[in-house]
C-alpha cells in the first residue's frame, strides 16, 4: 500500500511583527553599563585565575624564608669549642685541606666541625699595579671548631703541618666566644684593606700626575682613602700634595 505524504507549509511570521516591535540599534548611541560592577567581577576573575593563586604562594613562600633566622656558625654547634693550632708558617692552607681529608677519612665529621683559615682582603701595590690579595690575619695559626676528646685531639694533633694546640702546657685551651666573633667579623669586612711599602718620613717617588718625577717625603696616610700625601719642593718651596698610592713608589 503506499504512502500518503502531506505537504505542510510554515506561515511566516507577520510583518509587522518583524518591523515594528524589534527596534532597530542605533549606531550612534553610547554604551552604557554599570562600572563598578564591572571592576567588581574584574576582581573575583583575576582572584580565581591558577595564576593568580600560584602568585600569592610564591609570596608567601618568600616571607616564610624571609623570616628564617640566619644561621651563626659560632653557636651552631652548642656542644663544641674553638680551638687554635698552630702550623708550619706558610702551610696553612695545605694543613687545613689535611685535616679536612682527616676528619672525613677517619669519620669523626661529628667531633670535628669546622676548619677556618682567618683571611681578609687586601689591596696590594706593587709595580705600580693595584690587586686584591688574601692577607692571612695570623700567619701559622689555623681555627678548629671541635668537641675536645682523646680522638679528635689525636686526629687534630697528628695532622700533618700541625706543630701545637695553642694552650697551656699539653692542655688546649679554648677561645672565648667573643674572641672567635671578632675574628670571624674581621673576615667579613667588605671593603679590602690597602697595603703599602712606604711610611712617614720616607722618601718616594712621584710616577704619575703633575708631579711626576719628583722627589719627596711622605707627610700622611690614609688606608681608607687610598691616598698619601707628599710633601715636594716646587720652585724652592715645599708643597703639600695629595696623591694616589699607585701614583708613588719608594726608592
Amino acid at each position: 500500500m503506499a504512502k500518503r505524504t502531506t505537504t505542510r507549509t510554515i506561515d511566516q511570521p507577520p510583518a509587522d511583527v518583524l518591523t515594528e516591535d524589534v527596534a532597530a540599534p542605533d549606531e550612534n548611541a553610547e554604551l552604557e553599563y554599570d562600572e563598578s560592577a564591572f571592576e567588581e567581577q574584574q576582581a573575583v576573575d583575576e582572584l580565581e585565575s591558577p595564576e593568580y593563586e600560584g602568585e600569592g604562594e610564591a609570596e608567601a613562600e618568600g616571607e616564610l624564608q624571609e623570616a628564617e633566622p640566619r644561621v651563626d656558625i659560632v653557636d651552631q654547634h652548642p656542644e663544641a669549642e674553638w680551638f687554635v693550632i698552630h702550623t708550619y708558617s706558610g702551610y696553612e692552607n695545605k694543613v687545613k685541606a689535611n685535616l679536612d681529608h682527616r676528619v672525613q677519612s677517619m669519620d669523626v665529621a661529628d667531633k670535628i666541625f669546622q676548619v677556618i683559615v682567618p683571611t681578609e682582603e687586601e689591596i696590594e701595590i706593587k709595580n705600580g699595579q693595584r690587586r686584591t690579595v688574601q692577607k692571612k690575619v695570623f700567619p701559622g695559626y689555623v681555627l678548629v671548631q671541635m668537641v675536645l676528646s682523646d680522638e679528635s685531639w689525636y686526629v687534630v694533633r697528628n695532622t700533618p703541618g700541625v706543630t701545637s694546640f695553642v694552650g697551656s702546657g699539653n692542655k688546649p685551651v679554648p677561645l672565648s666566644t667573643t674572641e672567635v666573633r671578632q675574628i670571624l667579623r674581621q673576615m667579613e669586612v667588605e671593603a679590602p684593606k690597602a697595603r703599602i711599602s712606604y711610611q712617614r718620613g720616607q722618601s718616594v717617588k712621584v710616577i704619575d700626575g703633575p708631579f711626576a718625577e719628583f722627589i719627596g717625603v711622605v707627610d700622611d696616610i690614609s688606608l681608607e682613602k687610598g691616598k698619601v700625601w707628599v710633601l715636594v719642593s716646587f720652585f724652592g718651596r715645599e708643597t703639600r700634595v695629595e696623591l694616589d698610592f699607585l701614583q708613588v713608589e719608594k726608592l
